[in-house]
């Protein structure tokens, strides 16, 4: 018997993959997802915030159900504290799937 001259060095062989999932799959290992969705979060967070707040608060990390807004000062933090419940309810609607608990603002920098 004639020794293989591909052998599989440790891994194993199974079925084909669709291409779809290899995709799916290097985007997940990559976190080009978690890029897109962090993209489009803060284009909604955006609509949400509106005109007036927007250029002075951006879209922080999104863990545990709570979405961390940074915000430019702690004047501007307090005025969206007062809003929270309904910028909350805003976004509930806007990303169901995200399944968004809570929102938490914090001073740091923007842009």
């Amino acid at each position: 018997m004639r020794d293989n001259p591909f052998p599989s060095r440790g891994r194993k062989r199974g079925k084909p993959q669709a291409i779809g999932e290899l995709v799916a799959q290097l985007m997940t290992r990559r976190g080009y997802g978690r890029i897109r969705a962090n993209t489009e979060l803060a284009q909604v967070w955006q609509q949400v915030i509106g005109e007036p707040f927007a250029e002075h608060t951006r879209v922080g990390t999104f863990q545990r159900g709570t979405l961390e807004i940074i915000v430019t000062h702690s004047a501007l933090v307090q005025e969206l504290t007062f809003q929270q419940q309904a910028l909350l309810q805003k976004l509930q609607q806007s990303v169901p799937e995200m399944n968004m608990k809570g929102l938490r603002f914090r001073v740091g920098k923007i842009g």
